[in-house]
């Protein structure tokens, strides 16, 4: 059956010698794979820029449960959500969507619709907010929640050492807690809105290194994760 639905790209592969299969966060279904023809090659009826890194689409999709690759009938860029602008890709754009479009493609699995971080995601997509420094730490928290994987926030004097395996704050030192700075500074971004954190950049870096380790104890094939390496130079 068709069925519409809008959605965020997340991966693009080739497939054949004009189509692509690219993996969509849609809102109604979950994450799902699709086969998109007349991409590739001159005259190709989609344009390739349709298919950029968390471009937002308006789609018609044939939804056959009983195979993991269907077609899509039609599809078209939505604007921004001034529904006057498409979305703008400046460097430092371009950098956080690739940051989040991999936390996602990584993150999440071809299951059920996950509406609530569908719009989360489509929100922040369309207008990323200024300053963007803090963008990645609270992307992060935000998806965890949505996964049912966020830090416990148990912070205290007598527990104040973040634990990555155990995902809680502790009173003892292990191989895998943060210090005790760190800690501090996570909890305040568990606490505390976007527009009042002003961390400095090594504690931002820091800070994401380690929640990309917690991602990797926490959720099975979370890998090989690099988009984050560019945020250094273009966050400060």
């Amino acid at each position: 059956m068709l069925l519409s639905t809008r959605g965020l790209v997340l991966h693009t592969t080739p497939y054949s010698e004009s189509s692509v299969v690219v993996k969509v966060f849609t809102r109604q279904l979950g994450v799902r794979s699709y086969i998109i023809k007349g991409v590739r090659g001159r005259g190709g009826r989609v344009k390739q820029n349709l298919l950029q890194p968390l471009s937002c689409l308006d789609m018609v999709v044939y939804n056959n449960e009983k195979t993991d690759l269907n077609y899509v009938k039609e599809l078209s860029q939505l604007l921004s959500h001034s529904a006057t602008q498409p979305l703008s890709y400046s460097p430092t754009q371009n950098a956080l969507r690739f940051f989040m479009t991999e936390v996602l493609y990584k993150a999440l699995r071809e299951s059920e619709p996950m509406p609530a971080l569908f719009d989360y995601v489509e929100s922040i997509n369309s207008s990323l907010p200024t300053p963007h420094s803090s963008l990645p730490i609270t992307f992060l928290l935000t998806v965890a929640r949505h996964l049912g994987i966020e830090p416990f926030d148990n912070y205290c004097t007598r527990e104040p050492l973040f634990d990555l395996q155990e995902g809680r704050f502790v009173s003892a030192s292990t191989e895998t807690t943060l210090s005790p700075h760190l800690s501090e500074t996570l909890h305040h971004y568990l606490n505390s809105p976007l527009s009042t954190l002003h961390s400095p950049l090594d504690e931002r870096t820091a800070l994401i290194n380690a929640l990309i380790t917690y991602y990797h104890l926490h959720l099975s094939g979370f890998s090989h994760f690099h988009s984050h390496e560019i945020l250094h130079t273009v966050l400060q």
